[in-house]
């Protein structure tokens, strides 16, 4: 049985199959009769919605669970919510803080011999069901994925860690351009290190851009770093893709982002919004890709839940 905790937890067949599988019409419905459980520590737009909808295009029944009904940690530990609902669920997607909830859930089910998955919907330290909507819509718009070349402008974030681990999968040429004390951190790059993965760091916004085929960013400021937005609007603000940094990559570039979009932070509203964006795209291919991502589970491991 596979827990996805972050975008590595898969190889590039399994990869690709769960993104032939997202194109599927009329998909089999796998979760007929089954109840999933997404607890959401955060708040969420996209990743509650796209969720929500796969598993009902699956014929499943999506309960959402907002923290402030059962208090993660503090009213009842991590581990018991994660047995709780595994006598209920045939799968567990928890958007948390911190990354370490979602290993003791994982480690608690494994402990009690229960066949229930956990699926990361967002950590601090990844967010692989964003990354299968990412390289779903770059197949779509360029088809090989293997050829590309990506850009990630910004905080090395989860989303940026997630990124990075999925060009290595694919072999992709992959740059981070961050301001220093912001770099991808030691524990990251040891990682990369195991896993024979290669990624360009570097604090000239310029020199991630020039050729690349994708720039891609996200938020300077993420949920629960509220106190650090003046600061670091003043540190991100040469890493904006701008129409002047989108003009130095290739001229067949596009431009991603994960939302929510901040326009004259990050990301030039000319640039969002312009014909060399694939961010609606993206946000399209979250509810698709996992979906895809679901129908591959039951298929793999259908004695699961």
């Amino acid at each position: 049985m596979i827990n996805l905790l972050d975008i590595d937890d898969l190889n590039q067949a399994e990869i690709a199959r769960i993104l032939q599988l997202s194109h599927l019409e009329n998909p089999p419905q796998v979760l007929r009769g089954k109840g999933t459980a997404l607890v959401f520590e955060k708040p969420s737009l996209r990743t509650r919605n796209s969720s929500e909808m796969a598993i009902v295009q699956l014929g499943g029944y999506p309960i959402s669970i907002k923290n402030e009904e059962i208090s993660i940690g503090t009213r009842e530990s991590v581990q018991d919510i994660a047995r709780t609902l595994a006598c209920y669920h045939s799968l567990i997607g928890a958007r948390v803080f911190e990354h370490a909830k979602l290993e003791s859930m994982t480690q608690a089910l494994q402990e009690s011999g229960l066949k229930v998955p956990i699926i990361n919907l967002l950590s601090d330290q990844a967010h692989p069901s964003q990354i299968l909507a990412d390289l779903l819509t770059l197949q779509d718009h360029f088809s090989n994925l293997e050829d590309l070349e990506i850009a990630y402008f910004g905080d090395s974030n989860n989303v940026c860690k997630s990124l990075v681990l999925a060009a290595g999968i694919y072999n992709m040429k992959v740059s981070v351009a961050s301001p220093p004390g912001y770099e991808l951190d030691t524990h990251f790059m040891d990682k990369l290190e195991r896993l024979g993965f290669e990624v360009n760091l570097t604090s000239d916004p310029v020199e991630a851009a020039r050729g690349c085929d994708v720039l891609y960013t996200d938020v300077w400021t993420s949920m629960g770093q509220e106190d650090e937005a003046q600061k670091r609007e003043k540190i991100f603000s040469p890493y904006q893709i701008s129409n002047k940094l989108l003009n130095e990559a290739s001229p067949q570039a596009m431009v991603m982002h994960c939302l929510p979009a901040h326009r004259g932070q990050e990301i030039q509203a000319e640039v969002i919004d312009g014909p060399q964006s694939l961010v609606w795209q993206q946000a399209k291919n979250r509810m698709n890709s996992f979906r895809g991502f679901l129908l591959w589970l039951f298929e793999t491991y259908p004695d699961i839940g």
